[in-house]
């Protein structure tokens, strides 16, 4: 022992020990009926959660600083630490207070961090809650992320900043490993370094074997992937470190390809508002429109689904088959109707792996393996795949359901502590136990009864409590009527307690039964759950093939709901929509919306759109992806009809924002996300650009929106939705193969300009401006001004500028080319020093250079 620790208490000695340990954590150190913090952990802790800081005496002569939460309440105080990203060591008493010599023996049973909860106090129940970890060397990177409430674990290798941002935006891990040499910045999950050696490739090949009981990796896909093996190995590594538990329920991993998948960059998914509003209105989402599911698992798969659409033809079409059965045989009510009843035995699952259940959790997995039956029954029969595929995976667990059954009592209390939760006659040892301790209380009647009518005193009573247990109170005015068999046990205000040879054996038997049975009770829990984890696996299986049948179920209705149609999904380049709707703008807006066709052809991929603010550009655009999107997830669409076409990636560059913290400006987001389009899009892309260049001046931004805009039509051949208010770029649909103009229509009616929202073919013939200031409330003396200076301006450009064919304009420009070699010939030349022959030897010299 260190000298600095031998001036401290013995209890905190034993608190520094283990504060030593967990330096980054605040350690929740158990003292009776609270979690204490000391020194600069209960400051912060104080500061963190607005409760009082106050001091514990003295250690090696200073106050201690102290703050403290109740045990009982504790999950609270957890959660907001863990919100603000703060991890937490819990300390708990595991030595025997009347047998210690000096402190309790204590120990740190687990560490709560952002990444590793499985408590539903700290969950959201419908989003994953992720721990993730990377290691990445140059451009090559491999990413693992564990959902630890669930046990889905799973890998991913790419390559380059874009890759990384993008499945980093996809999964938003609360917590994220990296390793010391690999800093990352600019993510919003906690960020936690650890050693290098941590992402050793053999050390982590090894640990993975060992938890998946393997001698290899390859049957999970991945043994060649030695990058996410690392990461894989670090995070596994860091979980055994904080659960300190064994953990049964990370099975394998799942290796998913990039190239399996529609690819979404980060800002795609922010503009397209997948399942987090711009706005912070979470109803206004598509997740939230989407998601009616039974179940919390469901609807985080819906999430999954909805932020990973599938490449692959065949396995959307699976989901699609499925979701026209359940329509077609009006299945889709009752399976919903049966999910209600199961719950989220999901999360309850891994709660079961852990040891770290409690009662209501088994009493919901009790509940949702009652209700298999009847979903096997419903689905008997069924033709559709995918269907058949998830009816058998779900099984029954006749057993199990008996087992459980015949072990928790029907309601049972929300934890295991004070006992009450095996049912009566699944032990006979515990029923004897507990049929001594529920009867004391008529025994202790009579017991009052016979002792007044023995000692003659009418107002001696029996009571109990915690500290001196079971005693007779008398008034102190009657001591000398106390018989000689009355033994003081304590002396209280106005009255004396004493205990009798009879009664010290009552107490003796009952809290001895008391104890002994809570003691039973517990070693039973832990047995039942001990028989639930030899069918971890399975029951696992059964949970994910209920959280897809939710899905399908929810796609079903949606589609009967809110009048979505089937997608036709097709190997040609193709897009076609007829009379496509957002699905959620349509939902919160208070007139009927305007629906839109829209036409994609191999020799139709770019439509410059035109049209005013407000006229519906950007609603047309996102309707696009998000039909695109829903499609290829497997969910009918907001459309009389859709055909879609192999889709690799969809790309966004929409809105406006500063990036000042990255020192970014609007403009520069606006190059940087146009240069990710144009450097990755393919021509089985799908592009919306929205007003390039409007962050620069106009000659500037109108070259680089034209040079964008044909670049992407000649070289890349995206499906491409390309608004703007540049009117000089409507000659593209005119004068690029492949390129039509269309517009939103609006109309001026008096004063007032009616908006149309209808997508018309062909450029619009006015932006209408000053007619949308209006709108917005800029006061009429401002818009009459803007109206003279604007008729002002078109008269000075009128004067100044004949009118140009569109293709000398276009030639202007064009891209400047190396200067030819006859003009490098002809600029040298000094005709005055020139013979009349020498003259004639250049011309012919200039000829020549001219026809190479």
């Amino acid at each position: 022992m260190s000298a600095a620790l031998e001036t401290h208490t013995p209890v905190m000695q034993q608190y520094l020990r283990l504060k030593a340990q967990y330096p980054d954590s605040l350690l929740f150190y158990r003292m009776g009926d609270f979690y204490e913090l000391f020194f600069d952990d209960a400051k912060r802790a104080a500061r963190l959660l607005d409760i009082t800081l106050t001091a514990r005496g003295q250690s090696a002569g200073q106050p201690i600083p102290m703050a403290g939460v109740p045990y009982h309440s504790a999950e609270s105080y957890l959660a907001r630490l863990v919100r603000r990203g703060e991890s937490v060591a819990i300390c708990e008493q595991i030595g025997d207070p009347a047998k210690s010599k000096g402190p309790v023996e204590r120990q740190v049973v687990r560490v709560v961090t952002p990444g590793t909860v499985t408590d539903d106090a700290f969950l959201d129940a419908r989003r994953d809650t992720l721990l993730a970890a990377l290691y990445r060397e140059q451009e090559k990177f491999g990413l693992a992320w564990l959902e630890l409430s669930s046990g889905r674990f799973s890998v991913l290798e790419g390559a380059g900043d874009e890759a990384l941002t993008s499945e980093i935006e996809r999964l938003r891990p609360a917590e994220i490993l990296v390793s010391e040499q690999t800093p990352l910045a600019g993510v919003a999950a906690h960020v936690r370094e650890r050693p290098i050696w941590h992402f050793d490739l053999d050390t982590s090949a090894r640990t993975l074997c060992e938890q998946f009981a393997t001698r290899d990796l390859s049957g999970f896909g991945c043994d060649s992937y030695t990058f996410a093996i690392r990461a894989a190995g670090a995070l596994l590594q860091y979980v055994r470190d904080t659960q300190k538990a064994a953990l049964p329920h990370l099975r394998g991993l799942r290796t998913e390809e990039r190239s399996e998948a529609v690819l979404l960059d980060a800002a795609t998914r922010r503009n397209l508002e997948l399942d987090i509003s711009l706005a912070d209105r979470p109803e206004c989402t598509v997740a939230a429109v989407l998601d009616q599911t039974a179940t919390a698992m469901g609807g985080r798969e819906l999430r999954r689904w909805l932020h990973r659409p599938l490449r692959d033809r065949q396995a959307v079409e699976l989901r699609l088959s499925a979701v026209r059965a359940l329509i077609e045989q009006g299945l889709y009510s009752s399976v919903h109707d049966v999910l209600n009843h199961v719950g989220d035995i999901e999360r309850g699952l891994a709660r079961v792996a852990l040891k770290s259940a409690r009662p209501r959790d088994l009493a919901q997995l009790r509940d949702a393996l009652a209700r298999l039956p009847e979903l096997q029954q419903l689905l008997a029969g069924e033709e559709a795949p995918l269907l058949k595929q998830l009816a058998q995976q779900v099984g029954t667990y006749p057993d199990l359901h008996a087992l459980l059954t015949r072990a928790i009592i029907e309601a049972p209390p929300p934890i295991l502590r004070d006992g009450g939760v095996i049912a009566p006659g699944y032990d006979p040892e515990l029923d004897e136990l507990k049929l001594i301790s529920e009867h004391s209380d008529q025994y202790l009647l009579d017991l009052e009864a016979r002792e007044r009518e023995r000692t003659g005193i009418a107002n001696l009573r029996l009571g109990y409590n915690r500290v001196q247990g079971y005693y007779i109170e008398l008034s102190r005015s009657l001591a000398d009527k106390v018989p000689p068999d009355y033994h003081r046990r304590q002396t209280v205000k106005n009255a004396e307690r004493y205990i009798t040879p009879e009664l010290k054996e009552f107490e003796d038997k009952v809290l001895g039964a008391r104890d002994r049975a809570l003691a039973r009770e517990k070693l039973l829990y832990d047995a039942l759950l001990d028989q639930l984890i030899t069918r971890l696996a399975e029951l696992q299986s059964t949970a994910a093939a209920l959280a897809a049948l939710d899905v399908l179920a929810n796609f079903a209705e949606r589609a009967i709901s809110l009048r979505y149609a089937p997608p036709t999904l097709t190997d040609d380049p193709v897009i076609e929509i007829t009379e496509g709707r957002h699905p959620v703008v349509e939902r919160f807006i208070d007139q009927p919306f305007v629906p839109n066709d829209l036409q994609f052809r191999d020799d139709r991929r770019m439509l410059v759109i035109t049209g005013p603010n407000m006229g519906g550009k950007s609603t047309f655009m996102r309707q696009t992806a998000l039909i695109v999107i829903l499609a290829r997830i497997g969910s009918y669409v907001p459309a009389s009809s859709a055909r879609v076409g192999p889709v690799d990636r969809v790309f966004t560059r929409i809105g406006a924002s500063d990036d000042l913290a990255g020192g970014r400006s609007t403009f520069m987001l606006e190059m940087t996300e146009a240069a990710n389009i144009l450097n990755n899009a393919t021509d089985q892309s799908l592009v919306l650009m929205d007003e390039i260049g409007r962050g620069t001046s106009t000659y500037d931004g109108l070259s680089l929106a034209w040079a964008c805009a044909t670049h992407i039509a000649k070289s890349v051949r995206a499906f491409t939705l390309f608004a703007t208010h540049y009117f000089e770029l409507t000659s593209l649909g005119r004068e690029l193969e492949g390129c039509a103009n269309v517009h939103l229509d609006a109309t001026e009616h008096g004063d007032r300009l009616i908006f149309l929202h209808t997508v018309k073919e062909g450029p619009a013939n006015q932006s209408y401006g000053l007619q949308v200031a209006a709108l917005a409330g800029v006061p009429p003396k401002v818009i009459t001004a803007a109206r003279k200076y604007l008729r002002e301006l078109e008269r000075r450009s009128a004067a100044a500028h004949e009118p140009r064919p569109q293709q000398e304009l276009l030639l202007e420009m064009a891209p400047e080319t190396e200067e030819h070699a006859a003009v490098t010939a002809l600029k040298e030349l000094d005709p005055d020093s020139l013979t009349p022959r020498a003259a004639l030897e250049a011309l012919y010299k200039l000829k020549n250079l001219t026809a190479q």
